[in-house]
């Protein structure tokens, strides 16, 4: 235990105050704060993807935000390399990691140490997937995954077409599954000495109430600018494209629905998004839970931490 850096691990579905928590405790543990979240790494899209602003940062410094163009495409095994790169340097200067943010997959691939090797690649097989896309659809492509992975379907959304279609790229491939990779790609011992929080809120209303509050404020904050940005680059921005919080007005764009109508999409897919996201973190190893919200609770996680 001694050899691992100790690790604070902060989660919870959106909408719930990671980001505020995140940089209270950075405040009390003398830390930095390494952003899990699958699109906060692009450039150019802060309101959609609620990125913290310099005022939210209160100067505590922030990693892994808006440092890669949209059209770049980015994997969980990216991720997990760059944060631990971060981790390392960030321990080094005797300051606290802490990693927040809502994307399940990044944060258990970075507890559990998962190993990423290297992949397969076959351009015609991912045309013909991609061709598939096109012709049959989302759902039909993600009902396949459902059939040839189960375990892993459950943790992507059947919007998220990259990892479906790798997914489906790992099945044909290697006749294997993600979910087997995953599993026999852990280290006997985990490479840090992590501990996991995460926030909720105390009733499922408050929670939707407070998603529905934040759609209001990311409109008024100029999301319909971001979204049509992505909608008019949508073949190059192919993950943000697929990203809840554009999709969602691309027929209001189009012409073929209402704004409002939009809206209510936008926030029933992120209530359901929040669904999967406590889902995920009901199902790892080791999460304490807190209220959102709650004044107390960056001390009472900071004290707890010190004691570890």
């Amino acid at each position: 235990m001694a050899d691992r850096v100790k690790l604070l691990v902060l989660g919870g579905p959106t909408a719930t105050g990671k980001t505020a928590l995140a940089v209270a405790l950075a405040q009390l543990l003398d830390g930095e704060v390494i952003s899990a979240d699958s699109m906060q790494i692009y450039r150019g899209l802060p309101v959609g993807t609620a990125a913290p602003t310099e005022r939210e940062m209160q100067g505590v410094p922030h990693h892994l935000i808006g440092f890669l163009p949209p059209e770049q495409p980015f994997s969980v095994a990216q991720w997990t390399q760059m944060a631990a790169q971060c981790i390392d340097d960030i321990a080094a200067r005797g300051k606290t990691p802490i990693v927040a943010g809502g994307t399940g997959l990044y944060l258990t691939s970075l507890v559990k140490g998962v190993r990423f090797a290297p992949q397969k690649q076959d351009p015609a097989l991912r045309r013909k997937l991609e061709q598939a896309l096109a012709d049959e659809g989302a759902q039909a492509l993600y009902r396949r995954l459902c059939e040839l992975d189960p375990d892993y379907a459950k943790t992507v959304h059947p919007n998220h077409t990259s990892r479906v279609l790798r997914a489906l790229e790992v099945c044909m491939l290697t006749g294997g599954t993600v979910s087997r990779q995953l599993a026999s790609s852990l280290p006997e011992q985990p490479p840090y000495d992590a501990r996991i929080w995460a926030l909720n809120a105390d009733t499922r209303e408050a929670l939707y109430r407070n998603i529905d509050r934040r759609v209001d404020a990311m409109l008024q904050a100029g999301l319909l600018r971001e979204a049509r940005w992505v909608y008019d680059n949508r073949q190059r921005f192919s993950t943000a494209a697929q990203a809840i919080g554009y999709k969602e007005f691309f027929g209001w764009f189009e012409g073929e629905e209402t704004l409002e109508a939009c809206t209510a999409r936008l926030k029933q897919a992120t209530r359901r998004y929040a669904k999967r996201q406590l889902t995920w973190l009901r199902h790892m190893d080791g999460v304490q839970w807190e209220r959102a919200n709650d004044p107390l609770a960056a001390r009472r996680i900071a004290d707890a931490y010190r004691t570890l």
